[in-house]
């Protein structure tokens, strides 16, 4: 039987040589989802988290889509060095935006 964990994650943009920064600000993208604690809590956990991205993105306007990675850690935030999980997020630049 699983149980349930908190996936906490954040959000990060490029920054140039700097490397990447937490995107929308240090307190806008990062936080905890509850879920299994297996690898189908984590699928969930990013799922929502894009989701929640790509709804904003379409709310304020497909241009504003960027490329973002998305880190998961189980439990409690590590550090970017040691995430259980990177998602990359790279929307398409030819949306189709009428």
């Amino acid at each position: 039987m699983d149980t349930e964990t908190d996936w906490v994650y954040r959000v990060f943009e490029p920054h140039g040589s700097e490397g990447w920064r937490p995107y929308g600000g240090p307190e806008r993208w990062h936080g905890a989802i509850t879920a299994a604690d297996s690898d189908e809590g984590a699928r969930y956990a990013i799922g929502r988290i894009v989701g929640d991205l790509m709804t904003e993105w379409e709310q304020s306007g497909l241009h504003h889509a960027m490329h973002v990675r998305v880190f998961l850690w189980h439990d409690e935030e590590d550090s970017t060095e040691a995430p259980d999980f990177i998602v990359e997020v790279r929307p398409r630049s030819d949306f189709d935006v009428t």
